[in-house]
């Protein structure tokens, strides 16, 4: 039962810790695809934990999930793991942990499903601005040009994902920099980049009162239009994508006093583009890989540990 309690204090510590250290770290905006990386490991450590936590309180308080969990193991591991430390404690503590879980799994269950929702919605009202030709079918293209006096460029995800692009922006975006626009919006569809903030979303949204959570939500906004800016850069230049954002952009007063809440880390990508500071050594970045790494690895340690030693 203590590892249970181990397990839970580990996931608090990862989640009160996590969020703060990257919050002080300067090479996020310098290494995006790294961060979302290291942040998705930060954030599976404390939900495995958790999970870990719920299964060893429930093995201790019922005996029918003790038989399925140590079903082969020897009396000797059973034994080191002192499940009936903590009594009728264990018992509660499971049932919260269950709760916590079935809980998540809700929140990203609507999360989906109004996801898919606003993409019917959006479909829908596509077929009302872009009607389709003579001998067109529904669906059939990945790029679809709407009329309108507001550039905008924006990727439509789903089982047929779809590029939408208004004519405005065809106006003002001139050669390579309609291309960069296009590889950044392409790189949110290759990385699913929506799956991310969906899930992302259920957490925050879930569980509004853990900072690593609505963190994490923030971040994954973030850092996944940094990571598509750099995946366009990397074909079309830094100067040519962060152009086209200005183009895209200058009409809505992002570069003003005020910009609005939507828009306001449209600045800072331009200037981080155009100010392109020096990415990391690759030497960094694969220890920054590792290391993220192994952090979901700590539970798994913590709760095999009692029964290995018991085996040697």
């Amino acid at each position: 039962m203590w590892v249970s309690l181990a397990l839970l204090a580990l996931g608090v510590l990862v989640a009160v810790v996590a969020p703060r250290l990257l919050a002080r770290a300067d090479w996020p905006e310098r290494e995006p695809i790294v961060a979302l990386w290291v942040w998705q490991c930060a954030v599976a450590a404390v939900l495995l934990s958790f999970a870990l936590s719920m299964t060893f309180s429930a093995a201790a308080a019922w005996q029918a999930v003790r038989g399925h969990v140590f079903a082969t193991a020897p009396a000797a591991v059973v034994e080191a793991y002192a499940l009936g430390a903590l009594g009728p404690w264990s018992g509660t503590l499971a049932v919260l942990l269950a709760c916590g879980g079935l809980w998540t799994g809700a929140m990203l269950t609507r999360e989906v499903r109004g996801a898919r929702a606003r993409r019917r919605r959006q479909r829908a009202e596509l077929l009302v601005r872009a009607p389709l030709l003579p001998g067109e079918e529904r669906g059939t293209g990945p790029l679809v040009l709407l009329e309108g006096d507001r550039p905008g460029a924006w990727w439509l995800p789903g089982t047929r994902p779809q590029l939408l692009i208004t004519t405005a922006a065809l106006r003002r975006l001139k050669g390579r920099q309609l291309d960069a626009v296009l590889a950044h919006e392409q790189g949110h569809a290759r990385a699913r980049h929506d799956w991310l903030l969906h899930c992302a979303a259920a957490l925050a949204e879930g569980f509004p009162r853990v900072p690593v959570f609505a963190a994490f939500r923030a971040e994954m906004h973030r850092l996944v239009e940094l990571a598509a800016d750099d995946s366009a850069s990397k074909r079309f230049g830094r100067l040519t994508i962060a152009l086209a954002l200005v183009g895209l952009n200058e009409d809505r007063g992002v570069f003003g006093p005020c910009p609005t809440p939507h828009h306001t880390h449209v600045p800072q990508r331009v200037n981080r583009l155009l100010t392109a500071a020096p990415r990391l050594t690759p030497g960094r970045r694969l220890r920054l890989t590792a290391a993220a790494a192994l952090v979901p690895a700590v539970p798994l340690l913590v709760a095999l540990a009692p029964g290995l030693s018991a085996l040697t």
